[in-house]
């Protein structure tokens, strides 16, 4: 096996680390809100309850973020960037969807935690478009 095959294989090991740690958030964030719906007794939609709406919006905001961050961490893996940077990108990202999640628990208007939450969101979507647009530049 050559050094490119093994630093792809590295790093598509953090990729898969970091992927199945955002599915079981999501999975998390989806029970929280069946949660909230059994309790509320509400079937469909919101209610216009609070709790639901806040959990309802901390799982759809993650799902609307997840899938980029798991196809550019894959994308990362598969042009051999390093697994640091792999785990890097995606620890930061898990955190921040974490953060802002706890966030709209506790609040459907605007906290702290959702804007640092989205700042641990934003900053590494941006490393990650930077190093793949610098990887497929010759």
């Amino acid at each position: 096996m050559d050094l490119f095959t093994a630093a792809v294989q590295d790093s598509a090991r953090a990729a898969a680390l970091w992927g199945g740690l955002l599915v079981l958030l999501l999975i998390t964030l989806s029970g929280l809100v069946v949660r909230q719906r059994q309790r509320l007794r509400i079937g469909y939609g919101d209610g216009e309850a609070p709790e639901l709406m806040g959990a309802s919006r901390a799982f759809g905001n993650a799902a609307e973020y997840a899938p980029a961050a798991m196809g550019g961490l894959a994308l990362m893996a598969l042009v051999g960037v390093t697994p640091w940077l792999v785990h890097l990108v995606g620890a930061v990202f898990l955190l921040g969807r974490i953060v802002h999640a706890f966030g709209l628990s506790r609040s459907v208007g605007a906290t702290r935690a959702r804007v640092v939450g989205m700042m641990l969101t934003y900053v590494p979507l941006l490393v990650l478009a930077v190093v793949l647009i610098a990887y497929a530049v010759p």
